[in-house]
């Protein structure tokens, strides 16, 4: 429910079509506050976001978010 109502989703691969993440139980956490924290801390002047260094494992390794 928070990945659709937030519409957080990734893209599985170059040219596949954007999924819904999944999600676990996040009614203890307030997702959107900490998804806003992390984005008024970490975007960069062009729009970029910096992943966390402790969230990169989650993410693949991923260093930066670029639109696009």
């Amino acid at each position: 429910f928070q990945a659709r109502r937030a519409n957080i989703r990734y893209r599985p691969g170059p040219g596949e079509k954007p999924r819904f993440v999944h999600t676990l139980n996040g009614s203890g956490v307030a997702i959107g506050r900490t998804i806003i924290a992390i984005l008024e801390n970490y975007q960069q002047e062009d729009g970029s976001v910096v992943v966390p260094e402790a969230l990169r494992p989650y993410m693949g390794g991923l260093e930066v978010i670029r639109k696009g």
